[in-house]
């Protein structure tokens, strides 16, 4: 027998789905895979209807999947100030708070350009622009996926207490990392100021990329939040395979070293990192990126997507239990 609950929700399965039982508060829930009633009982909460997946179709499954998603976009003022009392307690007792990353930021700024400006044999006045806009950038997609990875473990207490959208959590995690890299942006102003390079209009283009970032982070988050509620393992082979990805990536050293070799255009060409993050750091350097690394960076991320939503489809009635 494999019965599924789901949270409490109001919904309309519609006529696709197959046998479930849809009840109503104070009743007993009796259901099984193959349609036949069930003794098994079970608690529902006051006032509400709760729906019992049992062999429910695709279909039905994702509605109740965009459903989550829809609550997630209506509770959005719930998501910025859990994300912000999140950063609260973070560094409660903190002189500096979230300001301590900037400042440790700020400090590697330093000291890789000065060395790596004259191991690469590179200008100074170039190169500590990009180095600060790369680890910057680099910092917050490695939060992304790190945080993402704790999305529903760490927030356990709350999903078993309350009724809230899973997909939440995912967005609390996105919203939580998207202000800590608006205190590290400080970082990338005094570097521009002190080296006097500024973007041009060319830099707007980094708004429709850092708006795919978003889509992307929530992605992420909702998919390695649930595998690693999971599979308690994948989280340290997640932090290796980044740390692993850092060195692979043009971050501290520039795409053109390698353009015109033949690894370089396979590491540049199949290297995930590198589309996405270059969407956004080209335009805030006064670079237009070409259309392949746009048209890579689209490709990465609907797989994404695409895999993300199969995942949360099936798996969603299930993560309450994984944690």
């Amino acid at each position: 027998m494999d019965t599924q609950l789901v949270n409490p929700e109001p919904i309309d399965p519609g006529d696709d789905a197959r046998p479930e039982a849809v009840i109503g508060a104070g009743a007993s829930i009796m259901a099984r895979d193959d349609g036949q009633p069930s003794d098994m009982p079970a608690l529902i909460q006051p006032n509400s209807r709760l729906v019992i997946v049992a062999g429910l179709g695709m279909i039905g499954r994702l509605r109740l999947a965009l459903t989550d998603l829809a609550d997630t976009w209506r509770l959005r003022r719930l998501v910025a100030t859990l994300a912000f009392l999140d950063i609260r307690l973070r560094y409660r007792g903190s002189l500096l708070g979230p300001f301590w990353l900037t400042l440790s930021t700020g400090l590697m700024v330093g000291a890789l350009g000065f060395v790596y400006s004259h191991l690469f044999h590179t200008n100074l006045h170039t190169y500590l622009p990009f180095l600060s806009l790369s680890l910057v950038l680099w910092n917050f997609i490695n939060a992304l996926v790190t945080d993402g990875c704790l999305a529903y473990t760490s927030n356990e207490a709350m999903i078993r207490a309350a009724r809230m959208p899973l997909s939440l959590h995912a967005a609390r995690s996105v919203a939580r990392n998207v202000l800590v890299l608006g205190h590290n942006i400080l970082v990338i102003v005094v570097v521009f100021t002190i080296m006097n390079v500024w973007p041009g209009r060319v830099a707007l283009m980094m708004l429709p990329a850092f708006a795919l970032w978003m889509v992307d982070g929530l992605a992420i988050s909702i998919l390695l939040g649930g595998f690693c509620a999971r599979f308690r393992d994948v989280p340290p082979i997640v932090a290796s395979v980044m740390q692993i990805a850092f060195f692979v990536s043009p971050i501290i050293w520039s795409p053109e070293i390698l353009a015109h070799r033949g690894i370089g255009i396979v590491l540049l060409n199949w290297n995930p990192f590198y589309a996405l993050l270059e969407i956004v750091r080209a335009p805030l350097l006064n670079q237009m990126p070409t259309l392949a690394t746009w048209g890579s960076a689209l490709g990465y991320s609907g797989a994404l997507v695409v895999i993300t939503a199969v995942f949360f489809t099936r798996a969603r009635s299930r993560i309450a239990f994984w944690i």
